[in-house]
């Protein structure tokens, strides 16, 4: 965020807009708006057009908020994302852009925002479980593994870092974390399930 401008979590803005913060408003605003630029300009729309369609999408989403009748199950990124996105393609078919009317193209549009949004929910809940089974993983499979495939570190780094006698001995250990890694995530996301 810019200077000066509190960063907010989901939760926050939700709880921010039910106390009337224009502020948490008008950050997120600015904080998905060029995803749905993107979206709308890739599909035959003006950056005019993607700001109206973000602004309805928005209040969508701010109303709900305000009257209490948000039931938030994926990132606001997300569920903006989908409102969006199936306003847009309301928006499309209204203009005839597509030379006919939404039921004839229905079939086309079934992998819209609901789709979306299911597998949007779907990938955050398994990178939400993959943290937790990270997190209770311990050390020192966590720095290790985070080294190796989040931070990109080469075997002799990790060796070095960790103190292992050498490169192999540093794969076989990363190995015993990633299958216990493995079955901590498992073992959750059945819980889940």
């Amino acid at each position: 965020m810019g200077k000066g401008q509190p960063s907010f979590t989901d939760e926050e803005f939700v709880a921010a807009i039910r106390r009337d913060d224009d502020r948490a408003l008008a950050q997120l605003y600015r904080l998905h708006f060029p995803m749905i630029s993107h979206y709308v300009l890739q599909n035959s729309g003006t950056e005019d057009e993607a700001k109206d369609v973000y602004q309805e999408g928005v209040m969508v989403f701010y109303e709900k908020v305000r009257d209490g009748s948000l039931e938030l199950s994926c990132q606001i990124k997300t569920y903006l994302y989908a409102v969006c996105r199936r306003l847009w393609l309301k928006r499309l078919t209204d203009k005839t852009r597509f030379g006919g009317r939404l039921d004839d193209h229905e079939p086309y549009l079934e992998t819209g925002a609901e789709a979306d949004l299911e597998e949007a929910e779907e990938r955050d809940r398994r990178l939400g479980t993959m943290a937790q089974a990270l997190d209770r993983i311990g050390e020192p499979c966590r720095s290790l593994l985070e080294g190796f495939y989040l931070l990109d570190k080469s075997m002799q780094q990790l060796t070095a870092e960790f103190g292992y006698t050498n490169a192999d001995n540093a794969k076989n250990q990363k190995y015993k974390c990633l299958v216990r890694l493995k079955k901590l995530f498992f073992n959750q996301y059945q819980e889940l399930i």
